[in-house]
């Protein structure tokens, strides 16, 4: 279905559930991604819900205990260097690795999580607040993230699926190199966070204020870490952010999100009390599982996104209206 420009408003046909008309298709084949002719529909959704169930309101706020979390796992991270660094000089290699996957692998994707709250204010209710904490968080991740995760995310909720605007979408890049192999897929899911930060690069953004103080502060403490742990305890936790992010079930929400697994809906997993809103709609799971279906599953690919233009996001968005 195509918006077509100066067309009289009327009722968004994907209401109230606001799942597309559009099929899964042979996108595995063709190596393109699905397209939408509408609007990203989360803005829409949320105002039918509040309309039905206005207490939803009373949820909203922030939750500052979630720093005391951050704290001691920041904590951890950096205890766990210690003892990488000091005590464990002498660990099998393979045990090493294992122990950085489980503990390391794990802090570091409840990091990305935090980061995540603090990106939409959820933490303290001041935005300056919220930023320095994101600093802090940031301490144990060797590459500046917290900052920069929040400027492209912000982006992502606002253009979700717009090519070229969302940086949340696979490069064309990833698509033609990765296509269904599995064992490409594999490789691509593993340097996930990586790849997350090629793209931001990629839209050839001038870094903000907060950015450079995000790297200026990264630079200084990857320094003092080097100089009284050394390079081991620096590798240790290197290690743990791209494990973390990558092949990890505390990462499979990568995975979870927006690729498409059902014909007509772009993100999962909805679930809640509002049950005629979620009822009918898939959703997974299991993180392990979700990792495993798509490296294994030869119609699944980077590609398996939902993209629309700027032009049909808009007019999607003006002239295409839930019910009041």
């Amino acid at each position: 279905m195509e918006v077509q420009k100066g067309k009289l408003k009327q009722k968004d046909p994907r209401h109230p559930l606001y799942l597309g008309q559009w099929k899964k298709g042979s996108r595995y084949q063709s190596k393109a991604f699905e397209t939408e002719f509408l609007d990203e529909p989360h803005l829409k959704r949320k105002k039918v819900m509040l309309q039905k169930y206005p207490e939803i309101k009373k949820l909203y706020g922030n939750e500052p205990r979630t720093a005391l979390i951050g704290v001691f796992l920041v904590c951890i991270q950096l205890y766990m260097a210690y003892l990488v660094s000091t005590k464990w000089k002498d660990m099998n290699r393979t045990l090493l690795l294992a122990v950085t996957y489980a503990i390391g692998g794990t802090v570091s994707s409840m990091y990305g999580v935090i980061i995540h709250e603090l990106s939409h204010c959820l933490v303290f209710k001041k935005l300056l607040y919220n930023r320095l904490f994101g600093l802090v968080i940031n301490i144990p991740m060797v590459v500046p993230i917290s900052q920069s995760f929040r400027r492209y995310h912000l982006e992502h909720h606002q253009f979700q699926g717009v090519k070229g605007m969302d940086p949340d979408l696979p490069l064309e890049e990833e698509v033609q190199l990765v296509s269904n192999s599995s064992f490409l897929k594999l490789l691509w899911v593993m340097s996930y966070g990586v790849m997350y930060m090629v793209r931001g690069l990629r839209l050839g953004k001038q870094p903000t204020f907060w950015e450079i103080v995000n790297t200026l502060t990264m630079v200084l403490v990857n320094t003092i870490i080097y100089s009284t742990l050394g390079g081991r305890a620096l590798a240790y936790l290197g290690l743990s952010v791209f494990l973390g992010y990558g092949l990890h079930p505390g990462a499979a929400h990568f995975i979870q999100e927006h690729f498409i697994f059902v014909d007509g809906q772009e993100t999962y997993s909805y679930y809640g009390p509002a049950g005629e809103f979620y009822k009918s709609l898939y959703y997974h799971t299991s993180w392990t599982g979700i990792l495993a279906e798509f490296i294994l599953n030869p119609k699944l690919s980077p590609n398996a996104r939902l993209v629309r233009t700027f032009e049909d996001h808009k007019l999607g968005r003006e002239q295409y209206l839930p019910p009041l």
